[in-house]
């Protein structure tokens, strides 16, 4: 991705041959490289203490099930942001984080890093992003998320890694 403007100065940015790695923005005003800016987001597969069943949420009207995301804070460590989206979206405590895989998501250029964790609540208490909510026992969470979509991916991450 090209930097449109410099996020130091506002300058518009030169593509140059970086001695090692390739080409890459230059802001003539800094004199310095610019490289790309992208967003960092957790996606958290939800689980009850058995790991048998997965906790999967609608969102802003959407029909397809989906996991609970969100974006990384500055400063925020992931791990910190998993128990963070949890507790906001769900009203849950979220434990035993595992780390499942990261996946590039190019709609949003975000880099998502995906998550299992387990919950002793058996109710969440959605906030208002929340649109709906079902357990699903792990074997049928597929014929809920949208078939090719990131939902689907970020399964098949946890199905691969439990």
């Amino acid at each position: 991705m090209q930097l449109n403007f410099c996020p130091v100065c506002g300058e518009k940015p030169v593509l140059r041959q970086h001695p090692t790695d390739g080409p890459v923005a230059w802001c003539p005003r800094c004199g310095d490289w610019r490289y790309p800016l992208f967003a960092i987001a957790v996606s958290v597969a939800v689980l009850d203490p058995g790991r048998t069943r997965m906790l999967l949420i609608r969102q802003y009207g959407e029909k397809d099930a989906v996991f609970t995301a969100g974006y990384v804070d500055k400063g925020e460590t992931a791990e910190d942001a998993v128990v963070r989206e949890v507790r906001e979206e769900l009203g849950m405590t979220a434990r035993e984080l595992t780390f499942c895989r990261s996946r590039w998501y190019a709609p949003s250029e975000t880099l998502m890093l995906h998550y299992s964790v387990t919950v002793p609540e058996d109710e969440p208490s959605p906030n208002w992003e929340v649109d709906g909510w079902e357990w699903v026992p792990i074997g049928e969470a597929r014929s809920r998320v949208a078939p090719g979509g990131l939902a689907e991916q970020l399964l098949d991450d946890y199905l691969e890694t439990r």
